[in-house]
């Protein structure tokens, strides 16, 4: 008797897992609307980090100008008047942004106007500054700016090398 006690059940746990094999409708909605709220949660840090990126490439390419503005003035004793003559081998136009950069005798401007109204544009300048009390000795002053206002132009204080306007925050030298 206790082995037909045994194999009726073993039939009957066998006869059971065929019941009850895969997932109820129930678990796959609960599983899908848990997938649902992890990348509702995801999806905007990605996106962020994905506009910092790109804005990455406009502070990389208006220091770069800045720079090569620098070395323009070493060399000629002038700032350069383009992007062009100033030798960093930079696009003056991606997908993302504009680049200028204009100089005249004691500063020189430059900019990475964003083309994509979620990404913050930049603004550098190089001034020309005396050292100390000695009006023989000069240093170039270089800054970079970004807009506090994604779209909108960046701008510096027209007056003063070393400051950004209202609107903007230092990022850079």
């Amino acid at each position: 008797m206790k082995t037909e006690l045994k194999a009726k059940f073993i039939q009957h746990i066998i006869g059971k897992k065929k019941d009850s094999e895969g997932f109820t409708l129930i678990e796959l909605l609960v599983v899908i609307i848990i997938i649902g709220i992890l990348s509702a949660i995801a999806l905007p840090s990605f996106l962020n980090q994905a506009n910092k990126a790109k804005q990455s490439e406009a502070k990389t390419y208006v220091g770069s100008l800045n720079k090569g503005q620098q070395a323009y003035f070493t060399e000629k004793s002038t700032f350069g008047t383009a992007a062009d003559v100033l030798g960093v081998g930079i696009n003056t136009s991606t997908v993302n942004y504009d680049y200028l950069s204009a100089g005249g005798l004691t500063r020189a401007d430059s900019s990475g106007a964003s083309k994509v109204a979620v990404l913050r544009s930049y603004g550098g300048a190089v001034e020309v500054r005396p050292v100390g009390g000695n009006s023989n000795d000069f240093t170039s002053v270089a800054i970079l700016c970004e807009n506090d206002v994604p779209g909108a132009v960046a701008a510096i204080a027209p007056t003063d090398g070393t400051t950004c306007a209202g609107g903007s925050t230092q990022v850079g030298t």
